[in-house]
């Protein structure tokens, strides 16, 4: 493989196919460091690595703070609840404080979209998308991705159905351009005013309508609805969503047997799925977690190591 490139991972769309390969073969590498008795490999020893979580997060942040320890790098946590943010400070100011310590890597979340690229003008430090406003989530779609590769073999020319509040998500963005890049097929899924016009230029076919196209998914990606970024106006009542959209026993039936049925997480049970299919549909969504560490791993790895050859 080509030397990793890229000093920053802004989104799934700045990645070619080439770029996702060596991901997830690192990936794979890196998931029995997890089965060991001593979970760690010196790759990163010496280097800082800052979680600056701007926003709420439990499995992102957990799981990239769990890949730099076990990567040996030295992790500080921040939380804009305890920082200078409350009296004032802008985020720029804060980027600019954290420059001063000279870290290596700054893993970053925030609610706004599309500004991280602007943060690479005062630090010189790599950074990692770990989730911003609308715009992506490049390690969520990595693991998807990843999870979908392992357990079908190949992410070549298949159906993938993303269901739920497609506006606001991240995570289908990000999914989206990802397996575009193995020319699958895209189907978004959702009521209409969940849909805005930009996905019918994304390449996407558009569907206000469940039922009529989930016995053709190979994967399934269900979508938390997300009332923090929601207006009252575009939320059809919980009732209406759940009986048109949410994946239930009877929609289960018309899934293809081999259909990977999955969802970034936290799920709101019998919202978008069921909570009578919990045993058969939690193990893949916990996989994803599983899968989530190695792939995060993988990410600090190419973007933490001086040693770019694989």
């Amino acid at each position: 493989m080509k030397e990793w490139q890229k000093k920053h991972i802004l989104g799934i769309k700045d990645l070619n196919k080439e770029e996702l390969e060596t991901v997830f073969t690192l990936a794979n590498s890196f998931k029995e460091i997890s089965e060991r008795d001593v979970k760690k490999v010196p790759a990163l020893r010496g280097k800082t690595i800052i979680n600056l979580f701007f926003e709420n997060s439990t499995r992102t942040r957990t799981s990239f703070e769990l890949a730099a320890k076990r990567l040996s790098a030295d992790v500080v946590n921040f939380s804009s609840s305890n920082s200078s943010l409350t009296k004032g400070e802008t985020i720029i100011d804060t980027i600019k404080t954290l420059e001063a310590y000279h870290p290596n890597i700054m893993i970053v979340r925030l609610n706004a979209s599309a500004c991280l690229q602007s943060f690479i003008n005062y630090t010189q430090a790599s950074i990692i998308n770990a989730g911003d406003g609308r715009n992506e989530h490049p390690t969520q779609a990595l693991l998807d991705m990843f999870t979908v590769k392992e357990a079908k073999g190949s992410l070549e020319n298949l159906n993938v159905l993303i269901v739920g509040d497609i506006g606001n998500s991240r995570v289908a963005r990000s999914n989206i351009f990802g397996f575009q890049r193995y020319a699958s097929k895209i189907t978004v899924c959702g009521p209409p005013t969940f849909i805005p016009y930009e996905f019918n230029e994304m390449g996407v076919s558009v569907s206000y309508n469940l039922d009529d196209v989930i016995g053709q998914a190979d994967v399934i990606i269900m979508l938390r609805i997300q009332s923090e970024r929601q207006d009252d106006l575009f939320l059809p009542s919980l009732r209406e969503y759940t009986d048109k959209f949410s994946l239930t026993p009877e929609r289960l039936k018309k899934v293809k047997k081999d259909c990977l049925i999955m969802h970034p997480g936290p799920v709101n049970w019998d919202v978008e799925i069921s909570s009578a299919i919990k045993n058969k549909i939690h193990p893949l969504i916990l996989k994803q977690a599983e899968n989530g560490l190695a792939v995060r791993m993988a990410v600090l790895y190419l973007i933490g190591t001086k040693k770019r050859e694989i």
